[in-house]
């Protein structure tokens, strides 16, 4: 058969690897800051990247013999992971609520967008921010609202216990300070 006429899978998915889907019937809660840095990755995609590799693809093509032109291959599959990427960042932008955790700002009840120091049963103290799915960066101590950890907090108060099933088993944490933004006023 005809090369023509077959279909090479080179792995364009729709959604973005790493990344997890949303769980079915829940809503993609996010910060406002954390809904513009994906809105504005979005918009370097769109304004900047993709103008740019589109060029390259175009100056590669226009090289001449396409089988063995790597200039062109490599800005094809580019272009795909772009698409691929701006396809994503718009699915979860339009998806997006956008909650603005400095209405709880003063408050010690454990609600999105809540920074928490808890102490576990061994005796350390950690810290997290409580984020939206796309925002969560465990190595900055950000961590999505739907993790375990997160779920086990929220609605807790300063001086809680609250149960964490962990796979070593049920770990006590204690809520030891809650913090949230501070409001930004009008300019």
């Amino acid at each position: 058969m005809s090369k023509a006429f077959t279909k090479e899978s080179d792995g364009d998915e729709d959604d973005e690897p790493g990344l997890p889907p949303l769980p079915a019937g829940i809503k993609n809660y996010i910060t406002p800051a954390g809904y513009a840095r994906l809105r504005a990755e979005l918009m370097e995609l769109i304004d900047t990247e993709r103008p740019r590799m589109v060029e390259v693809v175009h100056w590669a093509a226009s090289n001449g013999d396409r089988s063995e032109n790597g200039d062109y291959h490599y800005g094809k599959k580019r272009l795909r992971e772009i698409d691929r990427r701006i396809r994503f960042l718009t699915q979860r932008l339009e998806m997006a609520e956008v909650t603005d955790p400095s209405v709880h700002h003063g408050g010690d009840q454990v609600f999105f967008g809540a920074t928490v120091r808890y102490l576990t049963e061994d005796g350390q103290r950690h810290c997290i921010t409580i984020t939206g799915i796309d925002e969560a960066d465990s190595l900055a101590g950000q961590v999505s609202w739907i993790s375990p950890v997160a779920r086990a907090l929220t609605k807790a108060r300063v001086g809680d216990e609250v149960l964490l099933p962990t796979p070593k088993g049920v770990q006590m944490l204690e809520v030891l300070e809650v913090t949230y933004p501070a409001p930004v006023g009008p300019l």
